[in-house]
């Protein structure tokens, strides 16, 4: 089975490429918002308009085999160990969950995950380019790799589009004077339609909600066409109903996008819900790796022990 890439369904071609032409810099802007506007009221960019990824061949197979491997790998921040010989295997297609106390290294095995912080020892294995020892090799991963983070890291005066063109910004000269290419372009437009924000398109972020302003943090990972995503704490910042429904929504998108995902979580029962797997982590190892269905009461208590109660001094 092949992974599906990043597309624009057939009957959205007309509209997006139109948008896309006319981005690129500043003197037609004016006139790409009229027309995106126009077009958004007319209906003829609700929803469903680019919500469906049309499927043609990856580089990656999105079923059976390793993705992702992590041999003996032990992290040191400064002097502190963080992580302590983490040996595992991310399954291709997978949704891991990755949970335990607050401090205990979740975001710092993302880190680790994606190329951020190399090992102080161990080995992190990638499937179809190896060994991740050399630069080139790293650049390779971290290519094809993308991250949702915690805190949005959105440019709050940039508008939904262009944050999520900046998801793109490895793919062109940083000082390049020229518009964004069109189909990188078409790429942004077809990710907000995805998480179904395309009608916001040209909103500044800081006019965005909580939840418009995550699921424009998950559109720019998407852009990047990855197949690995990986996600700190993604729904944090949202009331629960909300990232009950935004949970539901990122699962329906990682499975249309055969996607291999790895996120933290703080929430159990969201946890549970969302992935295929859990691994918590306790004092820098795994203390589970397993379904969510045995992360019972009894298995949580080992890794989130109750604080000992307060004495409380008798009166004489």
């Amino acid at each position: 089975m092949s992974r599906p890439s990043f597309s624009i369904r057939a009957d959205a071609v007309g509209p997006v490429s139109m948008l896309a032409e006319r981005r690129g810099c500043a003197r037609w802007l004016s006139g790409w918002r009229s027309g995106l506007l126009a077009m958004s009221g007319a209906g003829a960019l609700g929803a469903g308009a680019l919500g469906d990824l049309t499927a043609s061949s990856g580089s990656v197979a999105a079923d059976g085999g390793t993705l992702l491997a992590l041999d003996r790998v032990s992290v040191r921040r400064g002097e502190r160990e963080v992580l302590h010989e983490i040996s595992l295997h991310l399954m291709r297609g997978s949704i891991t969950a990755l949970v335990g106390p607050s401090g205990i290294g979740k975001s710092t095995l993302l880190a680790t995950l994606n190329g951020l912080l190399r090992p102080a020892s161990g080995r992190l294995h990638s499937a179809g380019i190896g060994a991740l020892d050399t630069p080139a090799q790293l650049l390779a991963h971290r290519r094809r790799t993308a991250t949702v983070f915690q805190e949005h890291a959105l440019i709050a005066r940039l508008s939904a589009f262009d944050n999520v063109l900046l998801g793109l910004a490895d793919r062109r000269h940083p000082l390049s004077p020229l518009p964004w290419p069109r189909p990188l372009c078409e790429r942004a437009l077809a990710a907000l339609a995805a998480v179904g924000l395309l009608a916001r398109a040209l909103v500044p972020v800081a006019q965005l909600s909580g939840g418009e302003r995550q699921r424009v943090g998950i559109a720019r990972a998407l852009v990047r066409d990855p197949v690995l995503l990986l996600a700190d704490e993604p729904f944090a910042a949202i009331d629960p109903a909300l990232a009950r429904h935004m949970a539901g929504e990122f699962r329906r998108l990682v499975r249309e996008r055969a996607l291999t995902v790895v996120v933290v979580l703080h929430q159990i029962e969201l946890a549970r819900e969302l992935a295929d797997r859990v691994i918590a982590l306790a004092d820098g190892r795994i203390a589970y790796d397993g379904p969510p269905a045995d992360f019972d009461a009894a298995a949580q208590a080992r890794i989130f022990p109750m604080p000992s109660p307060l004495a409380v001094p008798c009166k004489e």
